[in-house]
Order: structure tokens, then C-alpha cells, then sequence
């Protein structure tokens, strides 16, 4: 089989026990791998709760995986979150999905409880369940190096150990994901870190189709100004966005009571590529090295974790932002949530925590301690808690990132039909909002924008199964990948074929959300951006959103998406319908 290797391991953490299955092909065809995969998979595990030993932890690469092919060193991880409750993937990129395809899996598929700490380390040749109780409790650059001899890494730090509902799973070369909380759900099974190694080679059906399609991905690389232009990714990373907010007066400050921040220039771009000597970083085999690291080797903040650090919790200092940045990844906790759960902390107490009080309750957090036991729920949670709920700026209970929704009508209903809650990725129309790429809209009018975001739903769930890296789409396109996955696998496939399995994976997704309780309620704005303005300025209004608009957009979503008013599925056998 070309593309595929075909096989799913599974292991059972309760019974210490492993055993390799073959997967349809139909499934690898219809689902292609990372997230579409994974998500088919969970189909059988509705109204688990994310803590049972018998929820999926399910780590998943694509068809275009081992292959040269441009970004496409990726895994999804998949479960259920403990955070949202919502069905959950998140994307990575890096060694560890290239060494696990190289062991002959294209699934690897934990459920149980172990009764202690344990690593799982998988090779070509074996499966092992190793004790672990000496590394329970160490971060994860401690971790790592014990573990480094045995391939990549993949681990939990203490806020996954402790259940903090936004823990990550940290991979070695320092991606995370998973800011649902799939590090709690491993931390939950006594799975302190996975480990893979392997040297199989994977074959590809048509060896000059794909060089061909190869290079012309890469000449649209390097004919993008996004990706490659001289304030591109490549060049700043995605700090650049810092600027770019601020002039069109949506970044996000003071736990969006307002939508300017004057000290924003302090951690831009520019002033962290001087201020710690930035190089070039990024994902093995990108060309793209979108990640920036300092002179010292350390993977330096991204645009989300710079403004959420910095802007939403009225801080200045780039310092204590890269000093937050660097916490979070020692102690395994998604930086959006726990800077957006700061910042409703702040705004209820009438204080915003100050630059040196951040690093102390970061600490907290990770080890559910002092405020940190409130704070390791997450925005709603704590907001619930402390009588204020209207102040956790978050959807499904994921908090909000860095786009302001009033500054960008495309971004705001993405935010609510995302089926895993308050996400940019699902999406993304600040691409055209704001970026102008590949036709610029109307920022401010909701005109066309549900079809617009159900098109982009289904092609970005295409491109997170393929697994490929969303930058790639600022200069190629699925007409280009459809092209290359052709080659690699032997299978036709066209853009349309592509949209047509991100339209399916999109609603089972939505399907599983259904099942666990979720209706049109859970697809809303928090309510002050209908009521509150922005912060207006250079020319630029930015009020309140229409809720009247807004409700229309979503109706005609839902009647694209042939769901009922209630978001939801009127056909009960919907599944039993799809491959």
C-alpha cells in the first residue's frame, strides 16, 4: 500500500497489553489519517466521559507522511476534551510524526489506565509499557533528555500529572498540543510520555507526478508574500500579526473589554527579533520554519501567546511574556487559556495580575495550588465559580484567541459553528478579512460569510487529515495537494473529492458534539461583544456587533450544513450513512 501503511496499534494501559489491527481501506480512503481518521475512530465512544480509562487517546498521521512532502512531518492528536467536552484534535508538527509512520503505524490508539506511571515507547520491532514513577512530577525539559535515547518524545508535564483541563501534551522538539486538554486526558490514563523510533521507508505510486507536484508547491511558496515575502512567516513568524492587529484595532486587551493595546509595539515582531537575537526554527522538514527560536535554543513566543501575555492582561513587558511562554512549556499547559483564564480572573477581581505576580501563579496552576486550583478549570469555570460567567470570554468553554470577533464579522461566526469550540484554526477567515488572501471581504459585514466559512471548514478538515500545515495555504492550494496525494497514494483525488471528506469528518464531528448534549446555545458569542464596543481609533469604528445579522448568518449555516435550527441532526441515522 502506498501512502498508507494500514495499520492501527492499539494498547490498553489497564492490561498492559498491545496488538496491532489492519484498517479498512475504505476508511484510510474516505478519511485520509490525522484528524479525519482519528475522529472516525471516536465515532463508537459518544457520552464517555474525557477521564474514563476507556476514552480514545489517539495520535494519527497522514497519507503524505515519510514522504518529501512540503509540511506534511504531521500528526493530529484526537479524544475527547476534558475542557470543552466538545470532540477534539489538535495538529503538530515534527519528528515524532515522521518516526511513527517509520514504525509501521499510521494509528496509534491508548485506551486504559495504567496502575501507575508509565511510558510507552514504539519501535518497528516492539511495543514496551516502561515504569515511570521516577519521571512523575519532573517537567518536561527534564522529561525529554531522560528519554531522548529512545526516538521522539512526547510528553506531560505536571499540569497534565495534575488535571489542569487546558494541559498539553509537549513534544521534544518543543511543539505542543492539545489545548483542549488532551494532556490532562493522558495524564488521566498514568501515561507520563509515548516515545517512537523507526526506519521504514514508505513508497510512493508515481514517483514523477509527485516530484512535479512538489516543485510547483514550492515555486507558490516562494511566491507568496505571507509565507516568504520580506515581513512573511518565514521571515518573523507569526509575531508579525502583533502590528497588523493593532492597525485594524482588534487585538484583544483587557480581557476584550477593549480592542487597542498603546504598548503592543513592545513585543512585536521586529522588537523580539532584536531583543533575543531570533533565528529560524520550525517543524522538521518545513521549508517554511515558521517558528522562531532564541540565540540560546529556545522556542520564542507565537503571535496568540504574545498578545494573550501581553494585551488581554494589560502586560508590557516582553520579558515576562517569553519568561510565561517558556512556564508553560516546562509545565505542559496551553498558553491562549491560561493567559485568557488570567485575564477574566483579573477583570472579576478588579486587578489584573501584574508582570512578576504571572510566572508564581503559572506554577500554581500546574500544580493545582492556592488560586491555581481555580484557575486550572479554565475561563468558564472560574467565571461560574466566582459569580461572574459573562466574563469568561470563551465558546463550547474554549477560550477566545487573539482576532477581536468586532473587527472581523467572518471570525466571529467561525468562533461559534467551530465544532471544538472558540477556535481560529477551523476557519480562519482572517486569511481574507484581513490578509486579503486569496480574495479580500468585507471585514464588517456578515454578507456571505456562512458559506464562506462552511467552505473553509470542510477544506481545512481536508487539509488536518492530509496532515499538512495550514501555512502551506497561503501560497498552494487543494487543487496542488490533491495533485500530490494522487501520486503518493495511486488514488484519484481532486480539490472537490478533498472537500467532499472535510464536509463528512466536519459533521460527525458536529453529530458527536450533538450526542453529548450540545444545541444551537453552545454556537454563541459571550454577550459583551453585542452590547460593548471597541476601541475606535485612526479612522476605524469598531461597535457592537449586530445580533440580529448575526443570528441570520447562522441559519443560513446551519440550512448549508442541512442541520435543523437546533444545530443539530434531524436524520438519526446519519452515521450508519457515511463510510
Amino acid at each position: 500500500m502506498n501512502g498508507w501503511n494500514g495499520k492501527i496499534l492499539r494498547v490498553d494501559l489497564t492490561t498492559g497489553t498491545s496488538s496491532i489491527d489492519e484498517i479498512p481501506r475504505t476508511l484510510l480512503e474516505e478519511y485520509l489519517g490525522g484528524r479525519g481518521l482519528g475522529v472516525r475512530l471516536m465515532r463508537e465512544y459518544y457520552q464517555l466521559d474525557p477521564f474514563d480509562p476507556a476514552m480514545p487517546l489517539i495520535f494519527a498521521v497522514g497519507p503524505l507522511c515519510g514522504t518529501p512532502a512540503p509540511t506534511s512531518a504531521r500528526l493530529s492528536v484526537v479524544s475527547r476534551s476534558p475542557l470543552t467536552g466538545t470532540i477534539y484534535d489538535c495538529s503538530a508538527g515534527g519528528r515524532f510524526a515522521w518516526r511513527l509512520k517509520a514504525a509501521g503505524v499510521d494509528v496509534l490508539f491508548i485506551t486504559g489506565r495504567s496502575p501507575w506511571p508509565v511510558v510507552l515507547t514504539v519501535t518497528a520491532e516492539k511495543v514496551e509499557i516502561v515504569p515511570a514513577v521516577t519521571l512523575w512530577g519532573c517537567d518536561i525539559p527534564t522529561t525529554v533528555a531522560a528519554l531522548k535515547e529512545r526516538g521522539s518524545v512526547a510528553a506531560i508535564g505536571p499540569a497534565g500529572e495534575n488535571g489542569v483541563l487546558f494541559a498539553n501534551i509537549m513534544m521534544g522538539e518543543g511543539n505542543s498540543v492539545g489545548r483542549g486538554g488532551m494532556g490532562a486526558v493522558m495524564g488521566s490514563k498514568n501515561l507520563k510520555a509515548v516515545t517512537v523510533n523507526g526506519d521504514r521507508k514508505n513508497s510512493v505510486a508515481d514517483p514523477a507526478l509527485f516530484e512535479k507536484s512538489r516543485q510547483d508547491i514550492m515555486r507558490l511558496f516562494k511566491a507568496s508574500p505571507v509565507i516568504f515575502g520580506p515581513l512573511g512567516l518565514s521571515e518573523f513568524g507569526t509575531p508579525v500579526l502583533v502590528d497588523l492587529m493593532a492597525q485594524r484595532r482588534m487585538a484583544p486587551t483587557a480581557n476584550f473589554s477593549k480592542t487597542y493595546f498603546e504598548h503592543s509595539a513592545n513585543y512585536s515582531a521586529p522588537t523580539i527579533k532584536d531583543a533575543c537575537g531570533a533565528k529560524k526554527d520550525g517543524c522538521y522538514g518545513c521549508p517554511i520554519q515558521c517558528k522562531k527560536s532564541s540565540g540560546a535554543g529556545k522556542p520564542l513566543p507565537e503571535y496568540e501567546t504574545v498578545s494573550h501575555f501581553g494585551a488581554l492582561n494589560n502586560v508590557t513587558a516582553l520579558h515576562s511574556i517569553i519568561k510565561s511562554n517558556d512556564l508553560c512549556n516546562e509545565l505542559g499547559m496551553d498558553t491562549i487559556t491560561a493567559a485568557a483564564t488570567l485575564s477574566a480572573w483579573g477583570e472579576i477581581r478588579g486587578t489584573f495580575p501584574g508582570a512578576d505576580e504571572i510566572p508564581g501563579l503559572l506554577d500554581d496552576i500546574a500544580l493545582r495550588r492556592g488560586d491555581g486550583e481555580i484557575l486550572s478549570l479554565g475561563s468558564r469555570r472560574l467565571s461560574e465559580k466566582m459569580g461572574h460567567p459573562e466574563l469568561s470570554m470563551s465558546v463550547k468553554s474554549l477560550e477566545l484567541p487573539a482576532y477581536d470577533p468586532r473587527g472581523a464579522y467572518g471570525m466571529a461566526l467561525a468562533y461559534c459553528t467551530s465544532n471544538r469550540g472558540g477556535c481560529h484554526l477551523r476557519a480562519y477567515p482572517i486569511s481574507h478579512e484581513i490578509l486579503r488572501k486569496p480574495v479580500p471581504t468585507d471585514r464588517f459585514s456578515f454578507s456571505g460569510k456562512a458559506r464562506i466559512i462552511s467552505i473553509a471548514e470542510d477544506t481545512n478538515a481536508a487539509v488536518d487529515s492530509l496532515v499538512a500545515c495550514k501555512f502551506a495555504f497561503f501560497g498552494a492550494s487543494l487543487e496542488e495537494y490533491a495533485e500530490l496525494l494522487t501520486a503518493v497514494t495511486g488514488v484519484a483525488y481532486s480539490p472537490q473529492r478533498l472537500k467532499e471528506i472535510g464536509r463528512r469528518i466536519v459533521l460527525t464531528e458536529r453529530y458527536y458534539n450533538c450526542k453529548n448534549g450540545f444545541t444551537r446555545n453552545d454556537d454563541m458569542l459571550p454577550e459583551r461583544f453585542f452590547t460593548e464596543s471597541g476601541s475606535s481609533g485612526d479612522g476605524i469604528d469598531i461597535h457592537p456587533l449586530d445580533r440580529g445579522r448575526f443570528d441570520e448568518e447562522l441559519e443560513k449555516y446551519y440550512r448549508i450544513r442541512s442541520l435543523n435550527k437546533n444545530g443539530c441532526f434531524d436524520d438519526a441515522d446519519f452515521l450508519e450513512k457515511q463510510p
